[in-house]
């Protein structure tokens, strides 16, 4: 008996691939943040947010993983040879801004929740934390990267405890889940498109096409142009994407049920500190929130950095017809190691500006929010041309959840953008 669990297990911890780590690293410090951050000012109001957001993210995942495995190249690649070089130039930029912004947020988050636990300035901290992160990427092979990524996804189990913990009234947790009061105001409009921003995130949908040809390369070293997917490994990829997104998405609506629990049942709703996001774990491990809350943040930091580094650096390195590839020694892919070690630099430098790594979390993810319909837009169009996917285009169910996450994100980033002019 013990040797069959053990077989299953086994089995099971081989097919977690891409798509968990991609599920995982997007509950990143900036999702954590902007999660506590929706539930300390809205209490439960936006809770029906993660049961939307699933479908939608997981189609959208799906779609670019199928793109990359049909394909055999990267989004930014397939997009090359499809669409004029303005419009991909103009793609690489926003991706590769946008990421470097989320990594320097990433990092000050780390150095913030470290320096809870350690009297070492955060500079230094969050010195010694890209100096970790860039040597571990350049100097360990692939394999070992996806395996010490999906370890780390174990950090996110603190959250769902921590809401349990927390005892709310899981009676208005429900109603408010499927039967949401909203009050639709600008600050409402502004915390919908963040969590949108931060969910279904850019930087992912290159990270999930590059990764699921890294993985299959990696496994059977065979030339994608000879060969034909099969529908056992499409049905292993879906299985992947979305066990991977519902998982996310899980944490998403426990972290903001305890923010909800903690800060906005007492009347808490502005969130400046690593501190005060600490504390919502404290009615699960008391005097040790910041130990827990610190580690947390540590282990998703871990994920995400190398996440959004990577994509930033697939994005470029195949704009520029750059050899790429995490599968690939330093020695073969210099370039895209150096735009790796670069825009983590650059995100760590930001950390001199004297920015709020709070803040600076949560307008990450505003930004990833109003870029993120131009790039769903593209995505949907790639799907569906026969000259690109041959018979793997999309289903007319795919089609309606992949226009329903671009209609939704470009209305509400349509919104946010009104109420930024108005003010």
């Amino acid at each position: 008996m013990k040797k069959r669990i053990r077989g299953w297990l086994g089995r099971f911890w081989k097919i977690l691939g891409p798509g968990v780590i991609t599920g995982a690293s997007d509950d990143d410090p900036s999702g954590i943040v902007t999660y506590a951050i929706a539930g300390a000012k809205g209490g439960f109001s936006l809770l029906w947010t993660a049961w939307l957001t699933t479908p939608l993210m997981a189609a959208v995942q799906e779609m670019c993983a199928r793109i990359g495995i049909v394909t055999g190249k990267g989004l930014a690649g397939v997009m090359k040879r499809r669409y004029p070089r303005p419009l991909l130039w103009l793609v690489a930029i926003l991706v590769v801004g946008a990421n470097t912004i989320n990594i320097g947020a990433n990092i000050g988050g780390m150095a913030e929740a470290t320096a809870l636990l350690v009297p070492l300035p955060q500079i230094f901290l969050g010195f010694v934390f890209t100096i970790l992160i860039v040597g571990l990427m350049i100097y360990l092979p692939y394999r070992k990267i996806a395996g010490s990524l999906k370890w780390l996804t174990f950090a996110l189990f603190a959250y769902i405890l921590a809401a349990f913990a927390s005892r709310p009234d899981w009676l208005v947790v429900l109603s408010q889940t499927f039967t949401p009061k909203i009050q639709w105001n600008g600050e409402t409009l502004v915390l919908l498109t963040a969590i949108l921003g931060t969910t279904i995130s850019p930087y992912l949908f290159f990270w999930q096409t590059s990764e699921e040809v890294e993985e299959r390369t990696e496994k059977s070293r065979f030339r994608f142009q000879h060969h034909i997917v099969t529908r056992q490994e499409l049905k292993q990829m879906r299985e992947d994407v979305n066990l991977g997104m519902v998982f996310s998405n899980l944490v998403m609506f426990f972290i903001m049920v305890n923010a909800g629990t903690v800060f906005h049942s007492r009347g808490i709703t502005e969130l400046a500190t690593a501190g005060q996001v600490a504390s919502a774990l404290e009615p699960l491990v008391g005097q040790f929130a910041s130990i827990i809350f610190s580690l947390g943040i540590i282990g998703t930091g871990l994920i995400s950095i190398p996440v959004l580094a990577g994509s930033a650096a697939y994005v470029a390195a195949e704009t520029f017809g750059l050899s790429e590839g995490l599968g690939k020694r330093f020695q073969q892919a210099r370039a895209f190691y150096g735009i790796i070690a670069l825009a983590t630099f650059v995100g760590f430098a930001m950390n001199f500006f004297g920015i709020s790594p709070v803040r600076a979390l949560f307008a990450t993810a505003v930004i990833f929010g109003l870029i993120a319909p131009l790039l769903i837009l593209l995505i949907l169009d790639i799907a569906n041309r026969r000259e690109v996917m041959g018979g793997k285009i999309n289903n007319w169910f795919q089609n309606l959840l992949g226009s329903a996450a671009f209609l939704i994100m470009f209305f509400s980033a349509l919104a946010t953008g009104a109420v930024f002019l108005v003010k």
